[in-house]
């Protein structure tokens, strides 16, 4: 029940190939730009569900620790879990997903780019950067409220290859439903 995670860029590709495999349908990683647009739901501030986060919203660091705080705006501090949670367990946002501010932070097809100039228009997976360091997006169990953001963008030199307690990964899936 909760998600997965200490998987590399790498597995998680991999395990989109099988799931399309398996299904017949196209599974991938999605582009940072899907990613964000899914996160904010609609939404322009800094998180789904308004200007501040709380724990009772997201799993996070709630609590202040070293220079970093636990609180984000007029937000109050709340607690750290340490841990994953199950998916399910805090409110989903408009388009019904959950843990987009919270629980792992979340692989990204695109390579990385230092800022947006040159950026696909049309939300597609952004290539030629450098090859070697995959974004993440949102914020994790071991995040403060500043990184769990709709706008954050992760890479402190994450290379593909890297297993990391708090990143996972989400799917999509290309192409509409039959019914």
């Amino acid at each position: 029940n909760r998600p997965v995670e200490q998987v590399s860029w790498f597995e998680a590709v991999e395990f989109c190939k099988r799931l399309s495999k398996l299904t017949g349908r196209n599974y991938r990683l999605p582009s940072e730009a899907e990613w964000e647009y899914a996160c904010r739901a609609g939404t322009t501030t800094p998180f789904h569900f308004g200007e501040t986060i709380s724990t009772d919203l997201a799993n996070y660091c709630g609590t202040d620790n070293r220079n970093w705080s636990g609180s984000y705006g007029k937000g109050l501090k709340g607690v750290y879990r340490k841990e994953t949670t199950p998916v399910g367990q805090f409110p989903p946002n408009a388009f019904g997903l959950y843990d987009m501010h919270g629980n792992v932070r979340e692989w990204c097809a695109d390579e990385w780019h230092e800022n947006y100039a040159g950026a696909p228009t049309d939300g597609s997976v952004w290539l030629n950067g450098n090859k070697d360091i995959q974004p993440l997006r949102g914020g994790s169990w071991a995040s403060f409220p500043n990184n769990c953001r709709s706008a954050i963008r992760y890479c402190y030199f994450v290379r593909r290859d890297v297993h990391n307690n708090s990143s996972g990964f989400r799917v999509v899936c290309d192409g509409g439903r039959t019914l």
